[in-house]
């Protein structure tokens, strides 16, 4: 049985109910940047002009909290799935078979459109991809699907649903192209569905590497960061403090922490003016200072150009009147990236840096100044990898104009609050097969008032770094060897005070717990193999072909 039916049947709706959508129910729109920094955003702390994004933080809220995965897919499938990464994702989880022809996914773990459809909504799917299957095979009624938007913003492989490539001229851009595709999806809605509401899940590639920007977005911050990412980092704290968003002291930057991958090939393409450790900026030749300071100001266009589609997107909104009765979300997949590569068409050091026959990447230093301030960076799973503003703005359902939430939250809280809010819930059984409790909850109670949603922990695990964190209590460890490391964040978000020495049966407790989730995460894992399932999974190790 599809899944759509089964899912028809659990509701309790008819065909006819499902082709008369209830017009109160609020239309969503979610947008997901990529290796976003947590002070990137001007209502953040950043220094970066991102105008529409603050207008929607002043008119809405601004999660101070909110958690991803560390890494693009798994993000993305604890956002469209509600469930960790682990426990839908079978190659995910080290010692679990694979899953032969059923795939990766279980059969009882649809994507969050199908979730929706029985309620009446159409959805829309415009950007970047990396989940498993294809958009249209899980509910979405269009899509455009970035290919390869990791290795070239000016040449990336867009596909829509008819399996046609956008058409791309000597003024591609894919932060635009994905722009406009929403736009256009939102424009046949109002003219042939504007009866029933939508999702609009739309995933930009910005400012995920390689650094490509428009030469007069670029120009905007030419000599912006001239003063080095310590400088910036200190601005961007002292704003974030004022703002309320954080009460703690800005951590120290790792000297000897780099890149989470390896690859010495690439530094002799790039030149002496690359460097792979966050060094103080005084430290830095002036050839080093100039090529660092050139990376962040690209950096800083792809946010600054993100952020203008947004507000193309939203005009749109306003246009079609829906504006007041979409619940828009923002997030980013993970923190920013330290990674230093090249790959794609390869690196010209003659060109003119972030045009399309360049490759340049943000690297540890201004990665560590774009994740201010909070601890590393992404695949880590210290608070600087996992942490990302975190946006909610629904002028009809949030009566809340520009407050702050502190209350602690995770990407896998997305589908049960949608499905709150559209009057939805979660069937008993999909594809015969039953469906396990989620771990996410409903954040709807957090947008009337903080603190109103609690849990007993969020649980984490990429390659080998894993934590834990229930209450201000958090266990984090980085690589498969490293002890755990505990924090009291409620007074260190930096993760500056280690005090695993000072409450060792707090770190064991925490551990017994991380390792329960784990073993369950296991079987859940292991629960619905088909029979034709292969041999055990090998785990995701750090290795050229895994990064991203």
């Amino acid at each position: 049985m599809k899944i759509i039916a089964v899912l028809l049947f659990a509701l309790g709706m008819s065909c006819g109910q499902v082709s008369a959508a209830t017009p109160t129910k609020p239309n969503i729109l979610f947008i997901l940047a990529d290796d976003l920094g947590y002070s990137d955003l001007g209502c953040y702390g950043g220094e970066i002009a991102t105008p529409n994004l603050d207008a929607l933080a002043k008119n809405g809220l601004r999660f101070t909290q909110f958690y991803n995965t560390a890494r693009c897919w798994p993000s993305r499938a604890a956002l469209l799935t509600g469930y960790y990464a682990q426990e839908v994702r079978r190659d995910a989880m080290p010692g679990v078979p694979r899953s032969g022809s059923q795939g990766v996914r279980p059969g009882w773990a649809p994507l969050l459109p199908d979730l929706l459809k029985p309620l009446g909504y159409r959805a829309y799917h415009s950007g970047k991809w990396h989940v498993d299957g294809k958009p249209l095979a899980n509910g979405f009624d269009h899509s455009f699907e970035i290919g390869g938007g990791q290795n070239n913003f000016f040449k990336a492989a867009g596909v829509t649903d008819d399996g046609v490539q956008i058409a791309q001229t000597k003024d591609y851009y894919i932060t635009v192209a994905a722009a406009e595709h929403a736009i256009k999806c939102l424009k046949e809605h109002a003219e042939k569905s504007s009866d029933r509401p939508f999702f609009h899940y739309l995933c930009f590639t910005s400012p995920h590497f390689p650094l490509h920007a428009l030469p007069q977005d670029i120009a905007k911050y030419r000599d912006r960061y001239r003063s080095g990412w310590n400088t910036v980092a200190a601005e961007r704290h002292a704003r974030m403090t004022k703002l309320g968003i954080v009460q703690h002291a800005l951590p120290q930057m790792e000297r000897a922490v780099g890149p989470p991958y390896d690859f010495p090939a690439a530094f002799p393409i790039l030149g002496s003016g690359e460097i792979n450790r966050p060094l103080p900026w005084q430290e830095l030749t002036d050839e080093q200072r100039e090529f660092q300071a050139t990376k962040m100001a690209i950096h800083a266009a792809m946010v600054d150009r993100m952020d203008q589609e947004i507000g193309r997107v939203v005009d749109q909104l306003k246009n079609m009147g829906a504006f007041e009765n979409t619940l828009i979300l923002f997030a980013s997949d993970n923190g920013a990236s330290a990674e230093i590569m090249v790959r794609g068409d390869g690196h010209d050091p003659q060109a003119a840096p972030g045009s399309a026959t360049t490759y340049l990447c943000l690297g540890p230093g201004w990665s560590s100044a774009a994740n201010t301030p909070l601890r590393r960076h992404k695949t880590w799973v210290h608070e600087g990898g996992i942490n990302t503003p975190f946006i909610a703005h629904w002028p009809a359902g949030i009566a809340a104009r520009g407050e702050l939430r502190h209350n602690p939250a995770h990407l896998v809280d997305v589908v049960p609050t949608l499905l709150e809010l559209a009057d939805g819930q979660r069937p008993a059984k999909v594809n015969g097969l039953p469906v396990p409790p989620p771990p996410g909850k409903s954040l709807a109670p957090v947008f009337k008032k903080d603190h109103t949603v609690t849990r007993e922990y969020f649980w984490w695990m990429h390659e080998a770094n894993r934590a834990l964190r229930s209450g201000d209590w958090k266990i984090v460890a980085a690589g498969e060897k490293s002890p755990w490391e505990l924090y009291d964040l409620a007074h260190d978000r930096g993760e500056s005070r280690n005090l695993a020495d000072k409450y060792p049966d707090k770190v064991r407790e925490l551990a017994a717990l991380w390792d329960q989730h784990t073993a369950a995460t296991r079987e859940l894992a292991m629960r619905d193999l088909p029979p034709d399932a292969k041999s055990p999974a090998t785990p995701k190790k750090q290795v050229k072909k895994k990064a991203e």
